[in-house]
């Protein structure tokens, strides 16, 4: 029996579809809300049998400076496979542990000295995927659009002749149009309800996805050595807000414990979404945190004044965020997060690492909310309003390698997106050939280049990578080389980050402790009677807090060119403010009483060789410090920024190498540095010390 008549479709097919579909949708809701919030029996424990959980090993109760980083990418990124890397995390650990693996362009990449620990934070998106369509003969390099990525690692594809290639593809993937929608009706209905774009595309094969992400844990596994060298199970969440701005966080695992799967922007792009699946693991036993990072390129975004949907923060808000994220990256290859000019005017070390633009866009980064220091206020007004500062976290460095081989050393500097900014030219510090420029202009490819620069009589690309910098990595002060002595310094954010040089920095805060280095062991004298950075001062009353710092330089980087502190406070009208204080200066500098910062030192450069002054700067700085216009009545933090004497930037170094110039509108030299995290001093007793801050407690 026909259901059109005249033309005109019947009342029952009308029903039935509509019934049809509405049960489908129902069943998709549910299965997506799910989704995000269940994690039924979806966790396991990766710890090898060959583990030997017998081994003692020793403690240092003064606790020891290990270093490390957080923020590492291999071949199972999406983007790091389209840069043309074939690391795998086991190639990742051997190089932190000192070994040479290769660069995606041959040549060979080592570390001066070992690190301390080290996290694969693979991108969750993607897991795998992506390598996986490169293999024309897995499961999924059989679908239509794969043929597009097929054989692109292969040995003769690893050329700067690829560069045209892989930078339309990473756009294509960031657009959405490299991996291409399903045709079919269900799936695309299932996907717009789940708001799934990736599983639902009937593209994504979750074994392939989950294959990699064991590959990833069993690897930290494999090269955790308790005692000599460190790992975590780890991945990015890499999600966005409103333009591009840059929402990612890493998230940390405290040991062997782990989902079998890790939440990313599949389930939801929202990070309180991700706060909530970290505190389900943790009802589980299952203890992580995350760590937010290129808040620089935010656009405003991961400091704002309201939560994910726009309403008012509360408690609820803050306690929820300070218990996942007690920590912030502060620096990275894709520039410095401390503060920006525009908000710290008066500062005149404040224009370091600035990354104006959003990640991986051409788009201005609006700085009001997307700067460490400015969050640190914002949180000290929010404190005004809430029992909990939701900005009161800890700092620590990393890379975002996507070589796997973090790049922190400005005279070996290979950056970090492979083949994309492999060579001098690439990165905009060695004029561009003629030829490169045909190759360019022949493809039509306008991607990742913006245009060209003209600095004299030379040409130069454009992709914005020359405000890129050689950095950084993370620091810790803890008992000793184990995941539960570090994870537990992270939780306490008794952390500190440099940007590539292994300067150790001492930050205490407490009462009457000016005597601390005329004692035998002024470090244990400073654990037993102060708070360490992390931690609060409470009020005393007519009493004035005083602060110990101890900064060490690293003998293979430049000497130490003086110790500041940064004050913010609030009035109590809630109105910010921050000053610099030079605590301790080298070659017998002192603070003047009008300005509190030292003369400028005497350290020279050569530019014509990269060589340094040998008769300036210091090998350590030490000093106790009073605030002299502390107010008690004023909530403030205060935190510790290390500065070494200049030294060539990498820019430079690779226009020397080149036999080039260096460019006259680049920095010729820079200031390595590393900042502490701060200490709090609240005007009260209901402060939260460095013994209970652990997640229970907020």
């Amino acid at each position: 029996m026909h259901e059109i008549i005249n033309g005109e479709v019947s009342v029952s097919v009308v029903i039935r579809t509509f019934v049809i579909a509405l049960l489908f949708a129902v069943i998709i809701f549910i299965m997506g809300a799910n989704n995000v919030f269940s994690i039924k029996d979806d966790t396991t424990d990766f710890s090898l049998d060959s583990f030997d959980n017998s081994l003692k090993i020793d403690i240092n109760p003064n606790r020891d400076a290990f270093f490390g980083d957080l923020h590492v990418h291999t071949m199972y990124s999406f983007d790091a496979f389209i840069f043309g890397t074939t690391a795998s995390p086991d190639d990742a650990y051997r190089y932190a542990k000192g070994g040479s693996i290769k660069h995606p362009l041959g040549f060979d990449m080592q570390l001066d000295d070992p690190l301390d620990f080290y996290a694969i934070t693979d991108h969750a998106a993607w897991l795998g995927m992506i390598r996986a369509y490169a293999d024309p003969d897995s499961k999924p390099g059989q679908l239509d659009f794969a043929s597009d990525l097929h054989g692109l690692n292969d040995p003769e594809n690893l050329n700067t002749n690829t560069f045209v290639r892989r930078a339309g593809l990473f756009a294509n993937l960031l657009t959405g149009e490299l991996v291409k929608p399903s045709r079919n009706p269900l799936k695309i209905l299932g996907a717009y309800l789940q708001e799934d774009t990736i599983y639902g595309t009937g593209a994504y094969h979750r074994e392939t996805h989950q294959s990699a992400w064991r590959d990833v844990a069993q690897a930290a596994e494999r090269h955790n050595d308790p005692g000599e060298f460190t790992t975590f199970i780890a991945y990015e969440f890499t999600s966005s807000g409103p333009g591009q701005s840059n929402l990612h966080r890493n998230v940390i695992f405290k040991d062997s414990r782990a989902p079998i799967q890790p939440f990313s922007i599949v389930d939801s792009r929202n990070p309180e979404d991700l706060w909530d699946w970290m505190d389900n693991l943790r009802d589980l036993g299952i203890e992580s945190l995350a760590i937010p990072h290129n808040s620089n390129g935010s656009n405003g975004q991961m400091f704002k004044l309201v939560d994910w949907a726009g309403n008012p923060m509360d408690d609820n808000y803050a306690s929820k965020r300070m218990r996942n994220e007690p920590l912030v990256e502060i620096t990275q290859v894709k520039g410095t997060s401390d503060t920006h000019p525009l908000l710290s005017p008066n500062d005149q070390w404040a224009d370091f690492g600035i990354m104006n633009n959003r990640v991986a866009s051409p788009f201005y980064s609006s700085p009001t909310g997307s700067y460490v220091r400015n969050a640190y206020l914002r949180g000290l007004s929010l404190d005004s309003e809430f029992k909990i500062n939701p900005y009161k976290f800890g700092l620590v460095g990393a890379s975002d390698t996507h070589t796997g081989a973090v790049s922190d050393k400005e005279s070996d500097y290979h950056s970090k997106i492979g083949i994309l900014d492999g060579t001098p030219e690439l990165r905009g510090a060695a004029p561009l050939t003629k030829a490169f420029k045909e190759q360019i202009e022949e493809s039509g490819s306008n991607v990742i280049i913006r245009g060209y620069t003209e600095v004299g009589d030379q040409e130069y690309i454009d992709t914005g990578y020359t405000e890129w910098g050689a950095s950084g990595l993370a620091a810790v002060w803890a008992e000793n080389n184990t995941r539960e002595s570090i994870y537990d310094a992270f939780r306490r954010k008794e952390t500190f980050a440099t940007t590539g040089s292994r300067i150790k920095v001492r930050f205490f805060g407490g009462y009457q402790i000016d005597e601390a280095f005329d004692k035998e062991d002024p470090v244990n004298f400073a654990y037993a009677n102060a708070v360490t950075m992390g931690g609060d001062i409470l009020q005393l009353e007519n009493q004035t807090p005083q602060f110990l710092v101890w900064a060490l330089r690293d003998v293979k980087r430049a000497p130490l060119d003086r110790v500041q502190i940064i004050k913010g406070w609030t009035e109590m009208s809630g109105k910010p403010h921050e000053e610099i204080y030079d605590v301790a200066c080298s070659d017998g500098r002192k603070p003047s009483l009008k300005t509190n910062l030292c003369k400028e030192s005497k350290a020279s450069v050569n530019l014509d060789n990269c060589q340094i002054s040998s008769n300036s700067g210091a090998n350590e700085l030490k000093a106790v410090w009073e605030d002299p216009n502390f107010n008690p009545d004023l909530k403030a933090f205060y935190y510790v920024r290390v500065l070494e004497n200049p030294t060539c930037r990498w820019s430079t170094w690779d226009a020397l190498k080149s036999g080039e110039k260096p460019r006259e509108d680049l920095p010729s030299t820079i200031q390595e540095r590393a900042w502490s995290s701060p200490i709090w001093y609240v005007p009260s007793n209901e402060g939260i010390t460095v013994s209970n801050i652990l997640p229970d407690d907020v």
